[in-house]
């Protein structure tokens, strides 16, 4: 279990995280998406105890991160970009991993180069940045880590070995009990294979929970009357979302429908359908709702 209590983060006089608060049961894939500079790759580092908080704190079952060894060694952060050691390979790096990491595990390892088709002898320097990113994972694999921390995981794959990554982590997580963080832009690639996502938006989290549990609270309604009706009656349902062409309106409803949809039906309209809605739609409606991209 990662318990984060009141995590502040400061740069300069920036602030980029505030007042975070947020749980991670073990053995889970928790996807963490918000838009550009919302500080998830700081959050991230926050967590694998790389940066200090300047205030809260970071506990793995009970336990603070930062600066304690101990800990650290069953957690590995995998950043956007990558470090290797100066013209080093695949196989230098593992020695290098294998020195902080005792649970480095070669059969693993063997498997992932083989699956990633990578030779652990050529230099990185020479790799394209979708070889690097599979270098990174294939490492940090490897090292067997309890927590794995990923930042922008699927960046610079290819749809085959995205599809692998995915595969090998859900392996993991039926063989042992793995954790994981995924931060990504693409919703729909956590949407594959994460069980709960996190939204981080305005310097905080404001959505953490299981996938379905967050879409059921979203609903999409697609209206049609036959004669123009007055839109206040639509509009004091307070939409998320309101679009209106012709005799035809669509809405996104937050919360508890029941008594919303009463009050819609009560316009007699000759179609209401609730339509699917995807995690992108609800984490842009959130977004929008709190002020982001509307002056675009």
């Amino acid at each position: 279990m990662i318990n984060l209590k009141n995590i502040n983060k400061h740069f300069d006089d920036k602030q980029v995280l505030e007042h975070i608060n947020w749980d991670v049961p073990k053995a889970s894939i928790y996807g963490l998406v918000g838009p550009n500079g919302a500080g998830k790759s700081t959050l991230l580092r926050i967590i694998s105890g790389v940066l200090k908080a300047d205030e809260g704190t970071v506990l793995v079952n009970g336990v603070d991160v930062y600066d304690n060894p101990s800990i650290k060694k069953h957690i590995l952060f995998v950043s956007d970009d990558p470090f290797f050691l100066p013209q080093s390979s695949i196989k230098e790096m593992r020695q290098f991993y294998e020195l902080f990491y005792p649970s480095f595990n070669d059969s693993m390892y063997y498997s992932l180069l083989k699956k990633f088709g990578l030779s652990e002898t050529d230099k990185i320097n020479d790799f394209s940045k979708g070889m690097k990113r599979q270098a990174s994972i294939i490492l940090a694999l490897s090292c067997s880590p309890d927590i794995l921390l990923l930042d922008e995981a699927f960046d610079g794959l290819d749809p085959v070995m995205r599809l692998n990554l995915k595969r090998i982590i859900a392996n993991e997580l039926l063989n042992r009990d793995m954790t994981v963080i995924i931060s990504s832009h693409n919703l729909r690639e956590l949407e594959d294979i994460c069980d709960r996502i996190a939204l981080l938006n305005n310097h905080t989290i404001t959505i953490q929970d299981e996938i379905e549990s967050i879409r059921n609270q979203y609903h999409k309604i697609q209206l049609a009357y036959t004669n123009p009706i007055d839109d206040k009656v639509l509009h004091d349902l307070d939409p998320m979302y309101f679009d209106k062409r012709g005799n035809v309106y669509m809405l996104v409803l937050k919360g508890e429908l029941d008594d919303k949809m009463k009050r819609i039906k009560d316009t007699q309209p000759v179609l209401c359908e609730e339509i699917p809605i995807t995690m992108e739609e609800v984490f842009v409606y959130e977004m929008e709702a709190n002020g982001y991209g509307t002056s675009i």
